[in-house]
This record gives C-alpha cells, sequence and structure tokens, in this order.
C-alpha cells in the first residue's frame, strides 16, 4: 500500500523560505503526476502545483514565479520550494500522488 509523508512545515515570517518534502513509500513518484494542494482555515483544498513524468511543471497563479516543484527519483521525494512567502500562503500542504494517493499534510504558517 502506498503512503505519502509530508515534512517541512513550519512557521515563518513574511518574505521568507520554506522548502516542503513529501517522501513516498511503496509507491514510485517517478512514474506518476505529483501534485502538491493547500489547503487554508475556512477554505476549500486547492491545487498549487505539479509535476508530470516529462518533469513538465505548472503552478496556479497565485504561487507562480515563487514556487518550484521538484522531484529526486533516486530518494523518491518530492519537494516544494516556497520563496517570497505571504501570509496567504498560511495553509496545510498536502502531497498527492497519481489519482490515489495523499498524504496527512504540513502546516505552513506564514507569520511575524
Amino acid at each position: 500500500q502506498g503512503q505519502l509523508v509530508e515534512s517541512g512545515g513550519e512557521l515563518v515570517q513574511p518574505g521568507g523560505s520554506l522548502r516542503l518534502s513529501c517522501a513516498a513509500s511503496g509507491i514510485s513518484v517517478s512514474d506518476r503526476v505529483m501534485y502538491w494542494y493547500r489547503q487554508a482555515p475556512g477554505k476549500e483544498r486547492e491545487w498549487v502545483a505539479y509535476i508530470l513524468i516529462t518533469n513538465t511543471t505548472a503552478y496556479s497563479g497565485s504561487v507562480k514565479g515563487r514556487f518550484t516543484i521538484s522531484r529526486d527519483n533516486a530518494k523518491n521525494t518530492v519537494y516544494l520550494q516556497m520563496n517570497s512567502l505571504k501570509p496567504e500562503d498560511t495553509a496545510v500542504y498536502y502531497c498527492k500522488g497519481g489519482a490515489d494517493y495523499w498524504g496527512q499534510g504540513t502546516q505552513v504558517t506564514v507569520s511575524h
């Protein structure tokens, strides 16, 4: 059974950076689309970024130019590098593998 475990979320000041990790077991991050989503308090979960098998990437308009998704096949891990963080980036960030697998989420809080 596949499992995804996110880590790296924490409290950071506006303008700061964080790198989130999504470690996979039981499935391979190299043979499926991998996604990052986020859910802010009182809001619906929203798509943030994805990376295809071909390494093509795409981003939502709210994070484009600030966030970068990447994949390390040897470590079976997907990353989300987040720069120039804003208070509105505060959310629980989730990793998704293909259509079937979700992680448990990691909290990112952007505040003074």
